[in-house]
């Protein structure tokens, strides 16, 4: 994999598009940055790091999607990539809060940003961004989150965890033509909360009981309501009160 290393940006999404705009990069060309000053979250949020601390990575994705109503299979599949990863680095109790978030003891390790453009010939090009918090311990002002080495007790090479995503990508990609139902099944599985009544909050701020059903096959979260009927949600239509 082409890997370019920074050591401050505003956002490794950012300059990874503006480069694959102006470059017929190779695919999975990657982005790394010690420190991002504007990184990114879902919906226009903010994703906070301390500089040094942790991974952030962005990685160009050509030639897996070819129409919008597939654009959730990337998120599915950069999901299950880097729970394996975490996973196989002895990471306990790894799950994934829909859409793409990866949790640990129910504290979030990993928030994923994944931007799309359709070129003029039709095809989508996918900049998938990934931050990792690795090594920082302080998270006195974020009482949700967590880190690798928090929970872990020890330290990691960030640039090893960054091209074992890399590579567990392209083998979640390849295995994609033969087997996706079976990767659906397992983002299904690794749901947070599937299954289990819980709290949720709807853009008007009210609260109501559901369970996690599952998601639709364009990213909607699947909601069994109390009334016993299925609501779908897009992302930021609904919040898990947890």
């Amino acid at each position: 994999m082409k890997l370019i290393k920074l050591d401050a940006i505003d956002s490794t999404n950012d300059f990874l598009k503006a480069l694959s705009s102006q470059d017929e990069l190779e695919n999975f060309t990657t982005v790394t940055a010690e420190n991002q000053t504007k990184g990114k979250g879902q919906m226009g949020g903010k994703w906070q790091s301390e500089i040094g601390k942790n991974l952030t990575m962005s990685v160009l994705v050509k030639d897996f999607l070819f129409d919008n109503e597939q654009v959730f299979n990337l998120s599915v599949a950069v999901s299950l990539a880097v729970s394996e990863v975490l996973k196989s680095l002895n990471i306990p109790d790894i799950c994934i809060k829909w859409p793409n978030d990866i949790l640990s003891y129910n504290k979030k390790l990993v928030g994923i940003l994944i931007e799309n453009t359709i070129k003029s010939d039709g095809r989508i090009v996918s900049v998938v961004g990934i931050g990792i918090n690795v090594n920082q311990t302080d998270y006195t002002d974020l009482p949700n989150a967590s880190s690798l080495a928090v929970i872990s007790g020890k330290t990691f090479e960030k640039e090893e965890i960054a091209v074992l995503i890399v590579e567990k990508l392209k083998e979640k990609i390849e295995l994609w033509k033969t087997s996706a139902a079976l990767l659906w099944d397992d983002y299904f599985n690794s749901l947070f909360k599937k299954g289990v009544p819980m709290p949720f909050s709807n853009l008007d701020n009210k609260n109501f009981m559901g369970i996690i059903q599952g998601v639709s096959s364009v990213g909607k979260l699947q909601v069994l309501l109390e009334d016993d009927s299925v609501a779908e949600f897009e992302i930021k239509e609904v919040k898990m009160l947890y």
